[in-house]
């Protein structure tokens, strides 16, 4: 595991940070209870990254993750680096963001047009937009010169950005690279470090820190939504980090066709692999199919918070297939696009798709068969509901 970070480059002002926003002015965020119904849960394996730096242990980490990366695509992982006052911070801060007024919100609203993410979404935006859309966000891009100044926050997240940097960095640095070295034991390529190489923090890439928010539906708005089962999709990057968040509601697309509930597990973070790291494996590592759908009815009253990190590879990778995995050779694998695509063109393309309606509509109109072209002939699909 790598060190706790310790000072962020970001400075604030004793001003601000001992202000109206400081923690002790701020009530703290508290998790619903867990529901009492009995659901059909994912069996999903558990990874203990205090083994990663013990003799052997990167090799039997890798042995525990072999099946899930390759048919699963989901998994947990606990002891990460960050302390659980860490983490209840950050869902006080997304707790307040999203009480701030629309007002303070609207200045840091993302550009739709440009598929420009890092930002404020409000309700009801993005391609899967109905009249009762119920979901509101706000991502925070790496903290590197290539993103100093672009963007702005509110009030309440300038007066705590150095600690949202450290935690930011820490989940980089001590989840997303051990992660990529793990899954290079497992392709079996000679140079362990050959997909960290891809994702180092400083270079530009579109990682970015999100709070997320799921409001309350009411009945008449869940049906109208169809509770929620026709979401299923993939993420576009490499790994999807994503908090302990009680209110039921990720479900699992499994090789058997079948959809299972994500539980809860306290201590940890759920990992999902996303499309950039299965493009470079031919789709030999799996992007994960999820979705949201109704909670449970005794938690159907409660607001869903989520605390997300999305890492994806330097915006200058080029989505080919590793060549030299002996995985990867023996399985055969093919470049999943027409033409050299890079991670930076990628995104652009599947973001054009998610944040447009419009756009998203006319395409997926133009074959009638439930598939979109994204890109170079790769191509996106309705799932199973």
């Amino acid at each position: 595991m790598a060190p706790t970070l310790e000072s962020p480059s970001v400075q604030t002002t004793e001003s601000t940070s001992k202000g109206r926003y400081d923690f002790s002015n701020l009530e703290p965020y508290v998790h619903p209870p867990e529901t009492k119904e009995e659901l059909p849960w994912a069996e999903l394996v558990t990874l203990d990254l205090e083994d990663y730096d013990r003799p052997g242990g990167k090799e039997r980490l890798a042995k525990q993750l072999e099946h899930a990366v390759h048919h699963v695509g989901f998994f947990y992982v606990k002891n990460y680096g960050l302390t659980q006052e860490q983490v209840d911070r950050q869902f006080t801060l997304a707790k307040h963001f999203f009480e701030l007024p629309t007002s303070e919100k609207e200045p840091f609203e993302v550009n739709y047009k440009a598929a420009d993410y890092n930002g404020w979404r409000r309700r009801g935006t993005g391609a899967s937009s109905t009249p009762f859309n119920n979901i509101e966000m706000f991502n925070i891009p790496k903290f590197t010169p290539d993103f100093a100044g672009k963007y702005g926050q509110p009030d309440l997240l300038k007066a705590h950005l150095p600690e949202i940097e450290v935690f930011q960095r820490a989940l980089h640095a001590n989840v997303v690279l051990p992660l990529l070295r793990l899954f290079a034991i497992v392709l079996q390529l000679p140079d362990e470090e050959y997909l960290v190489k891809q994702h180092t923090y400083e270079k530009k890439s579109e990682d970015h820190f999100r709070y997320m928010l799921y409001h309350p539906r009411t009945e008449e708005e869940w049906k109208a939504a169809k509770y929620g089962v026709g979401g299923g999709h993939t993420d576009l990057g490499t790994v999807t980090l994503l908090f302990r968040q009680p209110v039921a509601g990720l479900q699992i697309l499994g090789e058997d066709g079948n959809w299972t509930w994500v539980s809860p597990q306290p201590g940890t973070i759920t990992v999902n692999l996303a499309d950039t790291i299965s493009h470079l494996t031919g789709g030999w590592l799996k992007s994960s199919v999820h979705r949201v759908v109704a909670p449970p009815e005794d938690q159907r009253e409660y607001k869903r918070t989520g605390l997300l990190y999305f890492s994806r590879p330097h915006n200058d990778t080029q989505l080919l297939p590793i060549t030299d995995s002996p995985v990867l050779e023996k399985a055969g694998v093919r470049p999943r696009f027409d033409k050299i695509v890079t991670v930076e063109e990628w995104v652009r393309a599947k973001q054009t798709l998610q944040l447009n309606p419009d756009i998203a509509k006319k395409r997926w109109a133009e074959r009638g068969d439930g598939k979109v072209e994204v890109l170079a002939g790769f191509h996106d699909q309705k799932y199973k509901e």
